[in-house]
């Protein structure tokens, strides 16, 4: 009896231990974005862009947002995503290409890239909380949404892990002020439940004209009326 308590003592030491150990971090090369954070500096110094936009950051599916002024005509927005982006290079940059802005409110979409790089949902779920924490440094109130989100036809084999990430971020969101979830999960989705080819391009990946469209429909509630006529 005295040997299976200590067994069982032992087991329950070493899990607590497991638990309150940080999650060992796979190494992130920030210089890699130096190139394309440069170039909004550039253009900021060129011509600045309004103070109190919608700013929109993250990773290709913002980037490839050419129609995004369009799609919310009411809407001063700023777009400030780059392809490839992982949360940690939003949170890394904050300083230079989120707070110069002053944002009336901030929509990220990203998580897919970390993932695919062999990232599991909690840690990604980490940097997200580690990305609400830095913004909070300096803008306290002001609303952040997170896009959730959806399954690529390419990256189907990621798509458990990807559900996982939206269910955390969701969870932590209803708990927390200011913090906003919107549901895109089903935007790349066809009538049986599984991503459809027509709202992507040819790489499977990207989302096609008609993808956004179904991304904007999702979204537009989310957005204020700020723009002045």
């Amino acid at each position: 009896m005295r040997t299976f308590v200590s067994i069982a003592l032992v087991s329950i030491l070493a899990a607590a231990h497991a638990v309150a150990e940080p999650l060992q971090k796979i190494p992130h090369d920030f210089a890699k974005w130096e190139k394309a954070v440069s170039a909004f500096e550039k253009a900021d110094a060129e011509q600045a862009p309004p103070k109190g936009a919608v700013l929109f950051v993250g990773s290709s599916t913002i980037v490839r947002w050419k129609s995004l002024a369009q799609d919310f005509p009411e809407t001063l927005v700023l777009n400030r995503g780059f392809g490839g982006n992982q949360i940690a290079d939003s949170t890394h940059y904050a300083e230079r290409m989120i707070f110069p802005y002053d944002p009336s409110m901030i929509v990220l979409r990203a998580g897919g890239n970390d993932i695919h790089v062999g990232r599991s949902a909690v840690e990604v779920f980490g940097d997200f909380k580690d990305f609400v924490a830095k913004i909070r440094t300096r803008l306290p109130e002001v609303p952040i949404a997170f896009v959730a989100l959806s399954p690529a036809i390419s990256r189907i084999t990621e798509r458990e892990e990807g559900d996982k990430l939206n269910a955390l971020v969701a969870g932590y969101i209803k708990e927390s002020k200011n913090l906003i979830y919107i549901d895109a999960s089903k935007v790349s989705l066809g009538t049986d439940g599984q991503p459809a080819q027509e709202l992507f391009v040819k790489d499977r990946l990207h989302l096609s004209e008609a993808g956004y469209k179904r991304l904007v429909e999702v979204v537009r509630p989310y957005m204020p009326k700020n723009k002045t006529k």
